[in-house]
């Protein structure tokens, strides 16, 4: 008798069918109130009039592996033309039987990221190890040593455009490190540079001074010296870049509280013994996020070397697209393109959100 009224009163105990489950969710998220209702039909109907013909149109009626004239007898997407003209998209003008050697060298530098990006490698082992991989990154691109010399007015593509941003953002770094520091010195010399410098750089877009690089710098050289064009325009980026990394640097060391500064002179350690050991750590740490922001978004802006015709993956796909046997594919090649940008750029960002949770900022 006692177990059947236990039984009972656990049954009535139990929440409706409609509060728990996927039901309770689809109710406490999207049916909540009738404006909620509303926009969860309007939406719901929207997937449904646009999903179904994308995917019929990127996967059932499309082609991977065909020729250009297959391609124009379908109603779907032509993803042929990326396998059918990877080998200029990935590496533009390289000669096609060295084509070998950019592979390598993205693949060495992609290993040395990842073997960079472990917090137990950073050691003093790293900085030869970075020091080898781009001795023989260099040999590969220019040759040399057994190679043929490849001049750099034919690297182009996708080497291209990770030499241009990885370096760029590696050699910019530490710049704005420095122009930070020193736009807070208290000599007055180094502070009007630096003032000087990041704000006259923060006052032109990239693409002046791309084209200065190119153009105007030249003319100031001597007669007979010249300054290899990609070289001039890794400088421009590096400079333009570092401009902006030292006012996020410098939001960083505003945020070090006095106490932090007293405790070092307290120690006894003097300025670059502090800045090293107490306050760089910190400031540096507070603006992991927005620095990674400036550096995605330096590595998306090397796409405007086109203007001084150097040919990054962007410049090569559009060439493809400009062979009239592959014009009307361009949905094809863009989207292809916005996937790639978009690994590296997630790649990037994932790595900024493990390295702030592993060095517990803001905790």
């Amino acid at each position: 008798m006692t177990d059947n009224n236990t039984s009972t009163s656990r049954e009535y105990l139990k929440p409706p069918v409609t509060e728990v489950g996927v039901l309770g969710w689809l109710r406490e998220n999207l049916f909540n109130n009738w404006f909620n209702s509303l926009l969860t039909i309007l939406t719901i109907y929207s997937l449904y009039l646009v999903v179904p013909p994308l995917i019929k149109w990127a996967f059932v009626d499309s082609l991977w592996l065909s020729d250009a004239a297959a391609c124009r007898d379908i109603d779907g997407a032509c993803w042929s033309i990326i396998p059918a003209n990877a080998r200029f998209i990935f590496f533009g003008f390289f000669p096609e039987d060295q084509q070998w050697r950019p592979l390598t060298a993205m693949i060495l530098l992609l290993a040395l990221v990842l073997y960079s990006q472990n917090r137990r490698s950073w050691n003093r082992l790293l900085f030869p190890i970075w020091t080898a991989g781009l001795f023989v990154m260099g040999w590969l691109m220019h040759g040399g040593l057994g190679l043929p010399v490849v001049e750099t007015a034919k690297w182009s593509g996708l080497p291209l455009t990770l030499m241009l941003s990885l370096f760029g953002m590696v050699g910019a770094y530490p710049l704005g490190v420095l122009l930070a520091l020193g736009r807070q010195s208290r000599l007055p010399a180094i502070k009007s540079l630096c003032v000087v410098y990041i704000e006259l750089i923060r006052g032109v877009p990239l693409i002046s001074m791309l084209f200065m690089s190119s153009i105007m710098f030249p003319l100031f050289l001597p007669e007979g010296i010249s300054i290899d064009k990609v070289l001039r325009a890794q400088v421009a980026i590096i400079i333009f870049t570092a401009a902006y990394i030292a006012e996020v640097v410098r939001g960083g060391l505003q945020a070090i509280t006095k106490g932090q500064y007293e405790a070092a002179d307290s120690l006894g350690l003097n300025y670059s013994q502090a800045m090293r050991l107490i306050i760089l750590p910190q400031a540096l740490k507070i603006v992991i996020p927005p620095s990674v922001g400036i550096l995605i978004s330096a590595f998306k802006d090397t796409s405007l070397v086109v203007i001084i015709a150097l040919y990054d993956v962007l410049k090569t796909t559009k060439v493809t697209l400009s062979n009239p046997k592959w014009m009307g594919f361009s949905s094809e090649a863009y989207l292809f393109l916005a996937v790639l940008y978009f690994i590296f750029c997630y790649a990037m960002s994932s790595y900024s959100r493990k390295l702030e949770k592993a060095l517990h900022t803001g905790r």
